[in-house]
């Protein structure tokens, strides 16, 4: 690979603590630390991105780069080092938090002129590890390299993954936090994003009262990321927070829209460029409930469940604003375009519905009808991606009981049948009113609904697969995912097994997962 090409220009602009320390502390007035990843002997590979390599200008993997993998060994130009943050976690302010977790190898520019961030996970501790080792497992790095790359080939922003490797070492871990630790086996993932700079960054620099370096992380913000950006003074600054809105409520309709749901919506998870970032206790859909929090650590107030999620971003945005506040200087604006989010977060999501149901245009009956299939699919425990892929193929002749049973998570009785005979009926009427044929209907749902999903279940199966010194499910995963909206894997488009009701790692998960 073109490892030599790898560059920091981060360093060379903002203030650093170049100690190399890695001593878990505070880090004032600065944005990062330099560090060395911990080194690891015995690495293996376990899985490249080829295509995402050649992409970025890094190009093909040959085995003297194995060590670059899990960050050991590295050549002369790579200076390594974490950034510093800070956030509000489950709804509290948190202080400095910082990469824990992450190590930054710099950034590589392709032959088209397009930057690419390059970031160890789990290659050891940070000054902002918080009394942890740095260190992740075997199941939270293979979750996080198929899930970021799944939701990029279903089209959703997001950071993406260019390798998955073995470290050589175990890791002690207590999957639950109960009190019962256990050895794993140690990875390192190797994530990419244009920035993975977080909404974190900037409040940390106003918490501190650093006034002028956060204008000036702004600028280089805007100058590095956005483009459209062309104004000036103030305007540049209002332009940049309603970018960042716009690209926030249209990432969360995306999640909406597949059934994602991430699981720890922090301030300090939240992408500045509007990516999906941070894969730890997500998961997909599998029976609809806009209640289900797949995270053990949110049990108690369900704060980041499936259906708060956009409202929880739009209060994000309210932090993010106040730490703005000081350099757009316009209460008014502020409030008006955090306002305008709930609007536009709105129409957007209805917009996306009809796609998924193959209408052509919103209506203003359609917030009637769509809060009637909510109620449906929560009431019948219909699985959420199952149940478009069966309404696709439905006629007026189906059996809507032997057709819709197999992706239900309850029995169809009487009155549930009676309920969806209801609803079909209401969405045969809607589909009628379409100015488009039923053909151009369907071929809208094939466009928008997935066949595919990366269900925590087949994550699961895969985790076991790989522990156990075996590929061949991860191999068969990957083509699925890059291929989500055609049907590649029949046994892969079903509903949940019930056997992985209540298994750990899978049907519950932690920080750690």
């Amino acid at each position: 690979m073109n490892i030599e090409q790898i560059k920091q220009p981060f360093l060379k602009k903002f203030p650093g603590d170049f100690s190399n320390n890695p001593t878990q502390r505070g880090t004032p007035k600065v944005l990062f630390a330099t560090i060395e990843p911990a080194g690891f002997d015995q690495p293996q590979r376990i899985a490249f991105n080829e295509a995402l390599a050649e992409e970025i200008g890094l190009g093909k993997f040959e085995e003297k780069d194995l060590n670059f993998l899990v960050g050991s060994h590295l050549p002369d130009n790579i200076q390594t080092y974490a950034t510093a943050y800070a956030g509000h976690q489950f709804g509290n302010w948190a202080g400095q938090l910082g990469d824990g977790r992450a190590i930054l190898a710099g950034e590589i520019t392709n032959a088209a002129g397009k930057k690419t961030e390059i970031q160890w996970k789990g290659a050891g501790a940070t000054p902002y590890s918080r009394r942890a080792d740095g260190r992740a497992v075997l199941r939270s790095s293979v979750r996080e390299y198929l899930m970021s790359e799944a939701m990029h080939h279903l089209g959703i922003p997001t950071t993406r993954a260019l390798s998955l490797a073995f470290t050589g070492e175990d890791v002690l871990r207590d999957i639950m936090y109960n009190g019962n630790p256990q050895y794993e086996k140690g990875a390192v993932v190797i994530r990419t994003a244009e920035s993975f700079l977080r909404f974190g960054h900037f409040e940390l620099m106003f918490a501190q009262g650093e006034h002028t370096l956060l204008q000036d992380l702004l600028d280089f913000t805007i100058e590095n990321y956005f483009p459209e950006i062309v104004s000036s003074d103030q305007q540049k600054y209002k332009d940049f927070f309603e970018n960042i809105c716009i690209r926030t409520a249209d990432l969360m309709v995306e999640w909406f829209r597949v059934g994602f749901v991430h699981g720890v919506m922090n301030t300090d998870n939240m992408s500045i460029l509007g990516l999906t970032i941070d894969y730890g206790p997500y998961s997909m859909l599998d029976e609809y409930n806009l209640n289900f929090t797949p995270n053990t650590t949110d049990l108690p107030g369900r704060r980041y469940a499936f259906g708060k999620q956009a409202q929880i971003a739009q209060w994000n945005l309210w932090k993010l604003a106040n730490t703005l506040q000081p350099i757009i200087n316009d209460e008014k604006f502020l409030e008006n375009t955090l306002n305008n989010f709930g609007v536009y977060f709105w129409e957007t999501h209805d917009k996306m519905l009809c796609k998924k149901f193959g209408f052509d245009e919103l209506k203003e009956e359609d917030e009637v009808f769509f809060n009637n299939w909510q109620s449906l699919m929560q009431d019948l425990a219909l699985d959420h991606t199952l149940f478009f892929n069966q309404l696709e193929k439905t006629t007026p002749e189906t059996d809507l009981q032997e057709h819709f049973s197999p992706v239900a998570y309850s029995a169809l009785n009487e009155e549930k049948l009676s309920r969806l005979k209801d609803f079909m009926e209401n969405y045969r009427s809607r589909l009628n009113s379409n100015a488009i044929s039923k053909a151009e209907s369907v071929e809208l749902m094939k466009k928008t609904n997935p066949k595919f999903i990366l269900r925590n279940y087949l994550l699961y199966q895969c985790i076991e697969e790989i522990s156990a010194g075996k590929t061949a499910l991860l191999m068969k995963l990957t083509q699925a995912l890059e291929n989500p909206y055609q049907e590649l894997f029949p046994e892969f488009s079903v509903k949940r097994p019930s056997s992985y009701d209540d298994t750990a790692g899978c049907s519950t998960l932690s920080c750690s997962s």
